[in-house]
């Protein structure tokens, strides 16, 4: 099976600046991790624009909406910003795809000490080639329903509703 993974942005591929200590966007780090994660599975990585979740807007749901539409692959892993997550899985959802689509981000970036990117990136990808199609969230070692999960900001975890 091929894996679809949509570089989206969000915290995991934040760079942190130590001239400044502000926290922005090069490279992703999508590759680095996958080869780290040690994904035997083949991968397709996509990159689309790379944003701050806060800074989405419905064109750029829409692009993630038709990258996989467009995709080949019928597992597909959205790495995304935490804080508007659910928005963009609400785009997703109601709509059908035939697909297994999971979205995963992370808290903290993943080139900081103690970030959660690598661990959540490989635990999508092993919930996006054994569950059934439709679209879910997987963060903190558990999986929700497109519909049924939100950011607890003030626990720095995803529950459901």
């Amino acid at each position: 099976m091929t894996l679809r993974i949509i570089a989206t942005g969000g915290t995991f591929d934040k760079h942190y600046n130590e001239l400044n200590g502000t926290l922005g966007f090069a490279d992703s780090h999508l590759p680095e991790a996958i080869a780290r994660a040690r994904i035997t599975a083949g991968v397709a990585l996509e990159q689309l624009p790379l944003l701050d979740s806060l800074d989405m807007v419905d064109a750029d749901r829409a692009r993630v909406l038709a990258s996989c539409q467009a995709s080949a692959e019928k597992a597909i892993v959205i790495v995304h910003g935490t804080d508007t997550m659910k928005e963009t899985a609400a785009v997703l959802g109601p709509v059908a795809l035939g697909k297994t689509v999971v979205l995963t981000g992370a808290m903290i970036p993943y080139e900081i000490a103690n970030s959660d990117a690598l661990f959540n990136l490989g635990f999508a990808c092993a919930a996006a080639q054994t569950l059934p199609p439709g679209v879910f969230v997987a963060m903190n070692g558990q999986i929700f329903a497109w519909d049924n999960v939100q950011k607890n900001k003030a626990a720095g975890v995803f529950q459901p509703l």
